[in-house]
């Protein structure tokens, strides 16, 4: 499995047969535009400009915008509820979760989830997060501490922090290095993660990303 990040939650899995894309961004959201690429499947966890860009996208990628199961080419993705806020979405309505099932692996991608601590029901679908893409950058959704709290409600064995503030942006979000000193860890910098199953530690370990541009 190969993962990419692109600027604020937008990613790119690649597995054996199937290119996956999460929560493209807008033009104007970032200081570059969002990178194009073919996708075989589109997952938007909100309807906000910074993750909701499909014209992204090249090809025609079948596209989950809320909570459900899908299988594509042996890839099992299901959409978990959430809020976007830690007010029951009274603030900033609903956001999806995905659990992404594939090469052994299980992904979770976040979105812009608000809710200080996950629900024992959402706990209980997304046991065994193998990878965990986390927002970190607080106003719009958790914060340093509250993701590092769900970061040991999950128990990952490898976290990728993503929506914090990048130079240039007009997001008011926390630094990366503000969730770095918070959660304690040293960190590993790479322009892409390229994983499998029996590469995994028993232990958590924190990649940052850089953005593909």
């Amino acid at each position: 499995m190969i993962i990419q990040w692109f600027g604020q939650s937008y990613f790119k899995i690649e597995t054996k047969d199937l290119v996956i894309a999460l929560d493209p961004f807008s033009e104007g959201t970032l200081p570059f535009k969002p990178p194009r690429f073919k996708a075989d499947v589109l997952l938007i966890t909100h309807d906000h400009p910074d993750h909701n860009n499909k014209k992204a996208l090249l090809g025609e990628p079948f596209v989950l915008e809320g909570p459900g199961e899908v299988e594509k080419a042996g890839v099992f993705i299901e959409g978990i509820a959430s809020y976007h806020d830690n007010h029951l979405g009274r603030e900033r309505g609903l956001n999806t979760i995905y659990k992404i099932t594939s090469e052994e692996l299980t992904v979770c991608h976040l979105g812009d989830l608000g809710e200080k601590m996950l629900k024992e029901e959402t706990l209980e679908k997304l046991a065994e997060i193998d990878i965990l893409l986390i927002p970190v950058g607080g106003n719009y959704t958790i914060n340093a501490e509250e993701a590092v709290g769900i970061i040991n409600q999950l128990e990952p064995k490898i976290v990728i922090p993503m929506h914090y503030q990048i130079q240039g942006s007009k997001a008011k979000l926390d630094s990366l290095e503000k969730f770095l000193k918070t959660f304690g860890k040293k960190a590993e910098e790479l322009e892409k993660l390229v994983i499998r199953k029996n590469q995994l530690l028993t232990e958590t370990k924190l990649i940052v990303l850089k953005p593909n541009l």
